[in-house]
């Protein structure tokens, strides 16, 4: 008997890409191959979706071919190597040329060709490259492969409208394609059927939902209808625009339950100027404007974001522009960037800030945030929190035990350790801990009290979680056979109920 063949796909960028390697990995399951051991430097197919957003993509793309040259070169014949994703779409022919052990390129556009291109090229023995202009097959329709029981990620559109100046995504995703409400409550209902209680909304500027079927009211309405499906515990998003979040979206999130309290919101940059020099079509006082009206709604709102350091022609005043509005702000943690140059985008031709002076500003206000996360912090000590618990184990803590990990309703992580002798909750379950401990970015719950508030409350993401672990837990809570794995193979069906 022919062994089956393995892969593997590794990832580079955002949760947008995460979603796609999902896909690819359910194409690949659904051609007859089989996921490689993790940590495995050794499958049969290695697939790299890669990331354009920032300079150093191409420098991690071709490090990690670098790599897989000797180890493909020592399975001759044995071994196919795929490129994937923003940097294949904009580079093309140019990573055969530059890598030319490397054996498939595709597209942001056609994911839904590489098992076809893998066979293709095995057959002709030569590379194959094929990148599509447009969308051909709308992604969630594809087979999907999701690493957690737990929690699933939802596209709810594809592409982007916007014209920033630094951002090259739009030339690579394309113009904003959106998904029918029915669709995308199709899918969520179906993967709840499957254990999930935790559903991400995914799209380049997913408030704008609704664009191109023409309801402004779209998003919020989206929301809303996630709360009436019963066993659909955590709702999220990302990643709003702030010029185009209305207030009607705030409503819905703070009268939806399971639509959680928390908001990533990409700031880029506090000074004015800045923003127009961006072409992002709002300005600070706006952005606070949404941030202040977000909080009366939802005091306990976690609010995060993006920010730019070093846009070309930002001045010192500029900066100090950003530190105001980053410390008015209030964010829960930031995803802090030296700007990028990317070519093909319009901010490439104007003239660069000193790396020098792009450094000291970056760890300014490194230093900045990392004091508002840690007052965040230091504000939940002593609060009780609901938490899902992580896959992947947990952390050592002080004393001889382990911690594990959950995220609370702002997607806080929290490190907890279990009381000697209480229930072990599994990856899905819901525990109650009280905070003992905040750091910049993280939370413990491990106190000297923590027996006294701990409890577990077990879903039906924990017991498939236990499904695929142990053929002995092979039915859920409610006596439905349990999922066998976190394997979707095509868009999930919705389970219907034995006559």
């Amino acid at each position: 008997m022919t062994a089956m063949r393995t892969y593997v796909v590794k990832t580079l960028g955002c949760q947008m890409n995460v979603h796609d390697s999902e896909h690819m990995a359910g194409l690949l399951e659904n051609a007859g191959y089989a996921a490689a051991p993790a940590g495995s430097e050794d499958a049969d197919v290695v697939v790299i979706n890669t990331c354009a957003v920032r300079e150093n993509a191409a420098n991690k793309l071709y490090g990690n071919l670098g790599q897989l040259a000797s180890v493909k070169a020592a399975r001759p014949g044995g071994m196919q190597i795929a490129v994937g994703g923003c940097l294949a779409q904009k580079d093309r022919g140019d990573i055969v040329t530059k890598a030319p052990w490397v054996d498939v390129v595709f597209g942001t556009h056609n994911i839904d060709v590489l098992p076809a291109m893998l066979e293709r090229a095995r057959h002709n023995q030569e590379a194959q490259v094929e990148i599509e202009e447009s969308l051909k097959v709308f992604p969630s329709t594809l087979p999907s492969r999701r690493d957690s029981h737990a929690s699933a990620w939802v596209s709810i559109s594809v592409g982007c409208n916007n014209t920033c100046t630094f951002c090259i995504v739009p030339s690579l995703r394309g113009k904003e394609r959106d998904r029918r409400p029915g669709d995308v409550l199709a899918e969520v209902e179906a993967l709840v059927a499957q254990g999930v209680v935790e559903v991400t909304l995914l799209g380049q500027n997913v408030n704008s939902y609704g664009v191109e079927f023409g309801d402004r009211g779209a998003f919020a309405k989206l929301l809303r209808a996630c709360g009436q499906i019963e066993g659909l515990e955590r709702v999220r998003f990302t990643s709003p625009h702030p010029a185009a979040f209305t207030d009607d979206v705030i409503e819905a999130m703070a009268e939806t339950p399971n639509v959680m309290p928390s908001l990533h919101m990409p700031l880029q940059s506090g000074s004015d100027a800045v923003l127009r020099a961006m072409r992002r079509s709002y300005r600070s006082e706006k952005f606070l404007g949404i941030l202040e009206r977000v909080r009366e709604a939802m005091p306990d709102a976690s609010i995060t974001t993006d920010i730019i350091v070093g846009f070309p022609g930002e001045t010192e005043d500029d900066f100090l522009e950003t530190m105001r509005v980053v410390e008015a702000s209030r964010f829960t943690s930031a995803y802090t960037f030296q700007y990028s140059p990317r070519p093909g985008t319009p901010a490439f031709e104007r003239e660069p800030v000193a790396k020098t002076v792009v450094q000291e500003r970056f760890e300014r206000l490194l230093a900045l945030q990392d004091e508002l996360s840690l007052r965040d912090a230091e504000a939940m000590v002593g609060r009780e929190l609901e938490l899902m618990v992580l896959d992947g184990g947990g952390r050592k803590g002080k004393g001889d035990g382990a911690r594990l990990s959950g995220r609370e309703p702002g997607n806080r992580l929290v490190h907890f350790g279990v009381p000697e002798g209480a229930d072990v909750p599994r990856p899905g379950d819901m525990v109650t801990v009280r905070v003992s401990h905040g750091a910049p970015y993280h939370l413990i719950a491990d106190g000297p009290d923590a027996a006294s508030t701990y409890s577990v409350r077990r879903t039906r993401a924990g017991d498939a979680w236990d499904a695929a672990s142990d053929p002995d837990h092979a039915h859920d809570s409610c006596g439905t056979p349990a999922p066998g794995g976190p394997v979707g193979l095509g868009l999930p069906q919705v389970r219907v109920p034995s006559a």
